[in-house]
């Protein structure tokens, strides 16, 4: 039998110190590639896993400098309104503001504001022409909401022209003490919308992801099989920046058939591709027109791949190949990681970002409620490839809980874990200790870091090292 190499993980290895410049944390500048086109500002992304980013977690990454990527496991259009809330939430202009007509009702008016968490709509008739605005305030004393908008809503609505720029519309919404300003064309066409919240958060986020038009940065996933195209379709027109091909064994021809019609669809568009672990899937997969891959193959906390098909990769070796493969196209480590230190680890085997479920879950902002069981809060976890995962995409596409899941075999786990209070804690956590890692590798910023590191392997004695001991 030919010598079988040997892989490594992050407890395998560790960063040596190097001189560093260093004066303070703070002068470390954590801007990265995601990829060929796009940047963000910090280098973690949330998984496309249905308990860790829906819109909510996707704002919340994005505003503070990386990114979320909605799960699939969601109804196109369900999903697609995930994306859209994303852009909707900073974005300075708002192109396509949302509106109501004036035969509608109040209890219509309601479930808008309520569901996109807004608190008026501009009220348009049937050319989109603007007559007037309904607020939250019009509905706090109105018992009967079967009533129709155009009754209670305000005619008099202050608008500015076609074209008006941010300052122009800061002075406006400052003179007339204005939280929204529509914008009109000669016709009174509505053709856009300033907010005073938009434009606050314009000068208190230097550090958010944000695409051209000053929206955050959001990416989406898809499948390989169905309605991948047309999902992909509306996501884009939705305002999606990447698209993610999910798929738990990227080197596959399904994955780069998925990517190669992706891209014949669509041209320009950003896609992620993966999972993958090797130096071969990393090239047939960039071949294919993929912009970034996705690195990891079994190494997530929820993943159980690696027992019960006995693949996979340990993922500093899988990034490494894959990085050797890749030239200039970023690598994305997803999984295995387990505190910044880690991070650091992977950014030094090369990788550009890394994508993980574990460090986010639990936190407010994942999906769902918070459990409460014994006087603690607890929020649910699992794998994508876990059984309660397939449980509900069978759900969502047969009905029913118990069409065919005799076929499933689990490559997940699903669990509980006790609730963090808000991810931005948990963020700002994992930046300091990158920081420090950066520093200790005797760099200012991740190009300079990845340059210049130095790996040394350690023994399982070195591991128990590493650690609190004998206290």
């Amino acid at each position: 039998m030919r010598e079988i190499p040997i892989g490594l993980s992050f407890d395998d290895v560790l960063i040596v110190p190097r001189k560093s410049p260093v004066k303070s944390r703070k002068d470390i500048n954590l801007r990265t590639r995601l990829s060929k086109n796009i940047s963000l500002n910090i280098p973690l992304i949330s998984a496309n896993m249905d308990t860790v980013t829906e819109s909510k977690m996707a704002i919340a990454m994005a505003q503070n400098g990386g990114l979320g990527i909605i799960h699939r496991f969601l109804p196109i259009e369900t999903q697609v309104y995930e994306v859209a809330r994303v852009k909707r939430s900073e974005s300075v202009f708002i192109e396509d503001p949302l509106r109501i007509a004036p035969e509608k009702n109040l209890l219509d008016a309601k479930h808008i504001m309520e569901e996109n968490d807004i608190h008026n709509v501009l009220v348009v008739g049937p050319s989109n022409q603007l007559v007037g605005i309904i607020t939250h305030r019009d509905l706090l004393f109105e018992d009967n909401l079967n009533q129709k908008v155009e009754s209670v809503m305000t005619k008099d609505v202050i608008t500015a022209s076609k074209g008006t720029n941010v300052e122009q519309a800061t002075e406006l919404l400052k003179k007339n003490r204005l939280k929204k300003l529509p914008l009109i064309d000669e016709k009174g066409i509505l053709c856009g919308l300033y907010t005073t919240k938009d434009i606050l958060n314009l000068r208190h986020s230097n550090g958010a992801a944000k695409d051209q038009k000053g929206r955050l940065l959001v990416g989406a996933a898809v499948g390989v099989k169905k309605d991948f195209l047309e999902r992909t379709q509306k996501l884009l027109q939705a305002g999606a920046d990447i698209i993610v091909v999910d798929i738990a064994h990227g080197h596959s021809d399904l994955a780069i058939e998925t990517v190669k019609s992706i891209k014949k669809e669509f041209g320009n568009v950003e896609v992620m591709a993966g999972n993958v672990a090797t130096k071969e899937a990393t090239q047939d997969l960039i071949a294919a027109g993929a912009d970034v891959i996705k690195v990891g193959v079994g190494p997530g906390s929820s993943c159980i791949t690696r027992i019960v098909t006995g693949s996979g990769v340990p993922q500093i070796t899988a990034i490494l190949d894959s990085v050797e493969g890749a030239g200039d196209i970023p690598i994305v480590a997803d999984g295995g990681l387990k505190n910044s230190g880690d991070i650091a680890k992977a950014l030094a085997a090369g990788a550009s970002t890394i994508m993980s479920g574990n460090f986010f879950m639990g936190t407010a902002e994942t999906p769902g409620l918070a459990i409460l069981k014994g006087g603690q809060k607890f929020k649910v976890y699992r794998g994508s490839a876990s059984f309660g995962a397939a449980a509900r995409r069978r759900e969502r596409e047969y009905g029913e809980w118990d069409q065919e899941l005799e076929n499933v075999v689990p490559e997940g786990v699903e669990t509980v874990f006790p609730y963090k209070g808000s991810v931005r804690d948990i963020i700002h956590q994992l930046l300091g200790g990158l920081r420090s890692a950066i520093s200790y590798g005797g760099a200012t910023n991740i190009s300079d870091f990845q340059q210049n590191v130095e790996l040394v392997r350690m023994t399982p004695a070195g591991f128990r090292e590493s650690n609190f001991h004998d206290i």
